[in-house]
């Protein structure tokens, strides 16, 4: 498997960041990611297609709020969160802590 690209946190936009989040599957991916630290893809699809979850993933990547490693043939997702605070102080933890 070819690794993912990611922007570096010098690039993160607040619009795609923004974009990201506004949609309700996006939205609710980044606050399972938030408790639980990390997890892969299929911990986090809620039952969606493959296809669906690989388009929300990928907005997610290029926005810069998740990282995707490879492990084998699993792909592992975390939040970026150190990056996004340094970048947007306060915007994570202020979508973190709404509720569902």
């Amino acid at each position: 498997m070819r690794p993912y690209k990611h922007p570096a946190a010098n690039e993160f936009m607040l619009e795609r960041v923004l974009y990201a989040l506004s949609d309700p599957v996006r939205l609710d991916i980044v606050r399972r990611l938030g408790q639980l630290g990390e997890a892969s893809c299929g911990e986090l699809d809620g039952g969606r297609p493959k296809s669906s979850v690989s388009h929300h993933f990928r907005v997610l990547r290029d926005a810069g709020l998740v990282f995707t490693k490879n492990v084998g043939t699993t792909h592992i997702n975390t939040l970026r969160s150190g990056e996004l605070q340094a970048r947007f102080p306060g915007l994570l933890d202020a979508i973190l802590s709404q509720p569902a």
